[in-house]
């Protein structure tokens, strides 16, 4: 027993820190933008299928293996998506800024559809699992008997990091600063001379390339991606957004940890708990939307009339 809990604890928080990962994405355009990104889990998981072309494309042109140039092709894909989502935003989002919260919905959710439909037919044999291979390999060390495997502490690691760096951006680089400031009021930033069209596509670069981490580590996770696992991380990453507080850094961090311990224990406790493991997150989202719609830890926004 004391085995099967130290087991599904490093599980636990393995999948809790790829799912805060997705979760600050959401919660960091929400937060300048006030626009809920539906497509983000799509663009996300675009970078494990950059990551792929670009190891075999520079296998092919240097005539070195593969995962020799895995690192690399990692880089590629965290920057390829970070341009992906300013473009997007550039685009497509920047037209809904203004407009009813509907349309945005609408929009993204059809661009996440777009997304998903172009690597199905443009990737070769995009419509098949693609194996996808591990960023670290081996066994670190043990607790009583449990092994904890590299990748494992390479999730919590890039996590961490990922979390303190974005936090002294925020607070202590100019950018940062006129992020939070556009974040707060976006018309008195742009009375104070801040160009919010370069925050906002700062803030989707930003967004985008820690959602590529977030992909790369989940298809490295899995061992396997496909072009349908956007739906599935962005509906996680959105619901850890939701039960934390959208626009919250703490809460993505906390509503990723809870929806992954909850999808732990349905699978280790209850009975073909795999198959009910999404109910019971879900079931979590209607009560905190219900009982705590800002989330556990947002801030329940005061509007005059």
């Amino acid at each position: 027993m004391a085995e099967l809990l130290i087991q599904q604890s490093v599980n636990w928080i393995t999948l809790g820190s790829i799912y805060a990962l997705f979760a600050i994405g959401f919660s960091l355009i929400f937060g300048v933008l006030n626009v809920i990104h539906f497509s983000h889990g799509d663009v996300a998981m675009t970078a494990p299928f950059i990551a792929l072309a670009a190891a075999q494309a520079l296998s092919i042109a240097f005539g070195a293996t593969a995962p020799a140039w895995l690192v690399l092709a990692v880089i590629v894909a965290v920057l390829a998506v970070g341009v992906i989502g300013a473009v997007l935003d550039k685009v497509v989002i920047r037209r809904f800024r203004d407009a009813p919260a509907m349309m945005a919905l609408v929009a993204t959710v059809a661009l996440g559809i777009v997304i998903r439909e172009l690597i199905r037919h443009l990737y070769p044999q995009g419509s098949n699992p693609h194996a996808f291979p591990r960023l670290v390999s081996g066994v670190a060390f043990e607790i009583a008997g449990v092994p904890v495997s590299w990748l494992a502490l390479l999730v919590v690691a890039v996590t961490t990091l990922l979390v303190a760096l974005l936090f002294v951006f925020l607070r202590l680089t100019p950018l940062g600063l006129r992020i939070r400031a556009a974040s707060e009021d976006r018309i008195v930033a742009r009375m104070m001379g801040i160009r919010d069209g370069r925050v906002f596509r700062a803030t989707f670069f930003i967004a985008s390339a820690i959602g590529a981490i977030a992909g790369l580590l989940f298809a490295s996770y899995a061992g396997v991606t496909r072009f349908d696992f956007g739906v599935m991380a962005g509906l996680l990453g959105f619901s850890a957004a939701v039960i934390g507080g959208l626009g919250s850094m703490p809460g993505a961090i906390v509503g990723g940890l809870i929806i992954a311990g909850i999808e732990v224990l349905a699978q280790t406790f209850v009975p073909d708990g795999a198959s009910y493991r999404l109910v019971f997150v879900f079931i979590l989202v209607i009560v905190v939307l219900i009982f705590r719609p800002a989330g556990l830890l947002g801030r329940t926004a005061m509007e005059k009339v």
